[in-house]
């Protein structure tokens, strides 16, 4: 695949669940998947920065699960999301030169991964007769998809 499209799947799990694609993103760093030395995203590679990213998804799976949470449409959460699908797809664009398209990339999967993630969750929330199986199963799709855009890059 090419990192565009690798920036936009991390873009739309940024969309899912916004701390999941920076903790993959910033374990791919670590691990020397993806070499972000050199840019200002090279913090992200630091040995503290994965765990904490996974630490915030962790609480972030929780904080899904509770009825006082805010949609992730409010402006807020929207513009989380945003922001972690561009850090997560500059930093997988990187690895071909395009920092730019790819934060563009993961800015417009990140816009994919929230309206449709939400619509689809709904959806299911429906046939499933609750939300819990439809929010487990957005996240392990969030996961899953984070896992193949970071293993992926060339």
């Amino acid at each position: 695949m090419t990192p565009i499209v690798l920036a936009l799947l991390a873009g739309t799990v940024a969309g899912l669940r916004a701390m999941t694609a920076l903790a993959a993103v910033s374990w791919a760093a670590y691990l020397g998947w993806l070499d972000l030395g050199g840019t200002w995203l090279g913090f992200l590679g630091h040995p503290w920065t994965p765990w904490i990213l996974t630490v915030l998804a962790m609480a972030e799976y929780v904080t899904d699960q509770l009825p006082s949470t805010p949609s992730r449409t409010v402006p807020l959460q929207f513009g989380a999301r945003i922001a972690s699908g561009a850090m997560s797809g500059a930093a997988i664009g990187s690895m071909a030169g395009l920092l730019a398209a790819g934060a563009a990339a993961g800015m417009a999967g990140a816009v994919i991964g929230t309206l449709g993630g939400r619509a689809a969750r709904a959806r299911l929330a429906c046939a499933f007769g609750r939300d819990r199986p439809a929010a487990l199963l957005e996240d392990a799709i969030a996961i899953g998809a984070a896992l193949l855009a970071v293993s992926a890059v060339p």
